[in-house]
C-alpha cells in the first residue's frame, strides 16, 4: 500500500499554529458528531507549543475529550523536559482547553517497562478497536526521521504486536506509540518546521526510502496523510 500524503504550506510560523490547531478542533468536531467521546493524540517538543495554545482557546466540548501522548521521555512530570508539563503549560493551561481528560504517560513506577504496560492498559481502555484508534494523532519529524520515539535502528520501530512499548533515543527512555497504532489513527497529521527538516521530509516524501532509515515511513494511515509545514521546510519540494 502507497501512503498518500497532502501538504500544507504555512506562510508564517502564526499561520502555521493556526492551520494545526484547526485541524486538530476539526477532527475534535467530526468524532463528537459520531461517537460519545474523542481521543486525541498529541506531539512534544517546541514546535506544538503555540498550536496547543490556539487549541486550548477554542470552545469545543473538552469534556468529552480524551488528551493522550504519542510518546513520551521517562521523566517526572515536572521535569523541563516533560511532554505532560508542556501540555499543562499550553493546551491545558486554562478554560476551555482544561476541561479536557488528559491521560499522562504514567512515569513514576518501577521502570520504563511498567510504565509501557500501564499506558497500554490505559490505552485500550479509552480506545475502541485492535489496535486502539485515535480520532487524530500529531507528530513530529525529527531532522532523522523519526517520530514519535521511533529512531532509525531502534528495536521500538519494529514492534507490532504490542500497542505501546520502550524507545530510545538522545539518552532517555521513552514511552511511545507503536507504528501500527500510529497507522490505526481516523487522521494523522505531522507537523514540520524548520530548515533543519527539510532532508528528512523529503525523505518521507519519497516512495522508495526505507522505514528503516527514516521510521516517520512505518506511519502508514487508510487515509491521507496531512503535512503542516512551514516554509523553511518545504522549500524545494515538488
Amino acid at each position: 500500500m502507497t501512503t498518500s500524503y497532502r501538504i500544507s504550506v504555512a506562510a508564517s510560523p502564526e499561520d502555521l499554529a493556526r492551520q494545526c490547531a484547526q485541524q486538530i478542533a476539526a477532527a475534535i468536531d467530526l468524532a463528537l458528531a459520531e461517537r460519545d467521546r474523542a481521543q486525541i493524540a498529541l506531539a512534544g517538543g517546541e514546535t506544538p507549543k503555540a498550536a496547543y495554545r490556539l487549541l486550548g482557546e477554542e470552545h469545543l466540548p473538552w469534556e468529552r475529550v480524551d488528551v493522550l501522548l504519542g510518546d513520551e521521555r521517562w521523566v517526572s512530570r515536572d521535569d523541563s523536559s516533560s511532554n505532560a508539563r508542556m501540555l499543562g503549560e499550553t493546551l491545558l493551561a486554562r478554560e476551555p482547553g482544561s476541561l479536557a481528560s488528559f491521560h499522562p504517560v504514567p512515569t513514576d513506577l518501577a521502570d520504563p517497562e511498567a510504565s509501557a504496560m500501564a499506558y497500554e492498559a490505559l490505552l485500550k481502555a479509552l480506545c475502541p478497536g485492535e489496535p486502539p484508534r485515535f480520532d487524530l494523532i500529531l507528530l513530529g519529524l525529527g531532522d532523522d526521521g523519526h517520530t514519535a520515539s521511533l529512531f532509525p535502528g531502534t528495536a521500538a520501530a519494529l514492534v507490532k504486536d504490542r500497542a505501546v512499548t520502550i524507545g530510545a533515543g538522545k539518552g532517555l527512555p521513552r514511552i511511545t506509540l507503536t507504528a501500527p497504532v500510529l497507522s490505526a489513527a481516523r487522521q494523522v497529521v505531522f507537523l514540520v518546521s524548520g530548515a533543519g527538516k527539510r532532508q528528512a521530509l523529503g525523505r518521507l516524501l519519497d516512495p522508495f526510502e526505507p522505514a528503516d532509515r527514516t521510521p516517520a515511513r512505518l506511519v502508514q494511515p487508510s487515509g491521507e496523510v496531512l503535512i503542516l509545514a512551514d516554509q523553511a521546510a518545504a522549500e524545494g519540494l515538488a
